[in-house]
């Protein structure tokens, strides 16, 4: 379980944009990008104390006096050939990727479009439509982030980001796509601000975005923080169901990462409020 502290591959995209956006800048120069792998390799080192911290605490309570070995069984030693080790090994890879992409992402993906285009008509209307009965009328997306609204501003952050959360469990890849999508009630990927996601996806325009919708440094922090201090992905959940052979270790493994998370944001919170008045 202490593998809920891992920094998954979905995970780096949104800590990388984050860093460079609001504690480095987006010039790209030298010291620019020195200065992000610094703040990255600071945010991994904390994951792997964390880490060390919970294995600890295991040990010393619900797992206490429980024997823990691991046996592994090496296959006897042939000369590597290289080029078809490699190929091999990026064809594996590569299929891993594509089979998960299949299974989680792209479902997760069309459940997100339809609920960022879909709009409350009431009973006489059928429910929902695809067309907006007006104007004031939010989206699926945004009547779910704007419950959630309350509960995340506790965290240092909004609704937008807690629903991204949430809405990522299937692949932490979906963050930063749900969270723009969220942003732009559904809208496509342009017209922020009056101008535009340009085709490569500025960092400066995602910052503009960003602090249109009120982001400041505090909320940056409690996302970098939540962002590998909160539910581990789908695909840890079955594995550690699968290993155990239990739910509720699957269960423990999203609240050893989430408690922690929850209550570092409540005191990152706390003190821009009450001390830096943010």
């Amino acid at each position: 379980m202490e593998q809920s502290y891992r920094l998954g591959g979905g995970a780096f995209p949104t800590l990388i944009a984050i860093i460079s956006m609001f504690f480095v800048g987006v010039s790209g120069g030298a010291f620019d990008s020195m200065l992000s792998a610094l703040l990255l390799t600071l945010f991994i080192v904390l994951g792997v104390c964390m880490t060390f911290l919970v294995s600890k605490a295991l040990s010393m309570t619900v797992l206490k006096g429980i024997p823990s070995s691991f046996t592994l069984e090496l296959p006897p030693y042939r000369k590597m050939h290289i080029t078809r080790s490699a190929l091999r090994s990026l064809l594996n890879r590569t299929m891993v990727f594509t089979g998960r992409a299949v299974r989680a992402a792209v479902p997760a993906g069309i459940i997100v479009w339809f609920l960022a285009n879909l709009f409350y008509t009431g009973p006489s209307a059928g429910l929902v439509s695809f067309h907006r009965p007006a104007a004031d009328v939010p989206s699926l997306l945004n009547a779910f982030t704007g419950m959630l609204d309350p509960a995340a501003v506790l965290l240092g952050m909004d609704g937008a980001i807690l629903a991204a959360f949430i809405l990522s469990f299937p692949a932490g890849e979906l963050f930063l796509p749900i969270l723009i999508m969220a942003y732009l009630e559904g809208g496509p990927l342009g017209g922020i601000l009056g101008g535009s996601l340009d085709a490569g996806g500025s960092a400066f325009s995602l910052y503009q975005l960003l602090v249109s919708q009120g982001w400041t440094w505090i909320t940056a922090i409690c996302t970098l923080v939540f962002t590998f201090l909160h539910w581990p992905c789908l695909t840890t959940c079955q594995a550690v169901a699968r290993e155990t052979d239990s739910l509720k270790w699957a269960g423990t493994a999203i609240c050893i990462a989430t408690i922690p998370g929850i209550l570092i944001c409540m005191g990152i919170a706390l003190y821009g409020h009450m001390v830096l008045g943010i």
